[in-house]
């Protein structure tokens, strides 16, 4: 009964939730999972693009960490790329096959990941700031540029960004009144510093820092 239940109700939209245990929570889990395949079934080379055509439907982005040539990996990239879906790729050793896939799609265009942050930095504006944390105060804010040692230039560059929306090269330039040589060097410079992120297209965000403080013990 329980597995009917969980199968119907599921098959209708709901959501499933438990704990997890074995037994009766198991069996409305399994009860609860609609598939073209039938739980069990022989996991056969081709039916793995049907199955992969689901996984790319399913989330906003895909991250591609390995995949020879031909496989999985690249059909369900192409088919995150055909739902609209962002696509990421992790860089690997060229000289090994299973880095095919990534670096190829690196080279169509798909995003270079070596961490999280540029997983979110390409995600739509409500779920970034969403994952990102509260900006700090404004006093706090100062501090933590007192802290980096930034200069009035970097200051007034770093000033004119925020975490939410990534602001074009052509936008800080003519906003600071600076020329496109001082916005560039200023911008790697805080970049090399860690407080800012550049985006594809030349477009640049904050990366929002807590100020770290200290104390004695005892």
């Amino acid at each position: 009964m329980a597995g009917r239940l969980s199968h119907d109700l599921a098959a209708k939209g709901l959501t499933i939730v438990s704990g997890l245990a074995r037994g009766i929570e198991a069996i409305a889990h399994r009860g609860a999972i609609i598939s073209e395949f039938p739980t069990g079934w022989h996991p056969a080379p081709e039916n793995f693009p049907v199955r992969n055509r689901i996984i790319a439907g399913m989330p906003i982005g895909v991250v591609i960490g390995e995949g020879k040539q031909y496989s999985g990996s690249l059909i369900t990239a192409r088919l995150a790329m055909e739902f609209g879906r962002e696509v990421f790729g992790v860089p690997g050793n060229v000289t090994q096959d299973v880095s095919f896939a990534p670096n190829q799609l690196i080279k169509q265009g798909a995003k270079l990941v070596t961490s999280a942050e540029d997983v979110i930095g390409e995600l739509p504006t409500p779920i970034r700031a969403a994952l990102v944390q509260a900006e700090p105060t404004e006093a706090e804010q100062r501090n933590l540029l007192a802290n980096e040692g930034l200069n009035d230039t970097e200051t007034k560059i770093y000033g004119l960004l925020t975490a939410e929306e990534a602001q074009p090269i052509d936008d800080l330039v003519e906003t600071s009144g600076l020329n496109s040589s001082e916005v560039l060097a200023t911008l790697f410079t805080l970049e090399m510093k860690g407080i800012v992120r550049q985006l594809p297209g030349k477009q640049f965000t904050r990366i929002l820092r807590s100020p770290v403080c200290c104390k004695e013990e005892g």
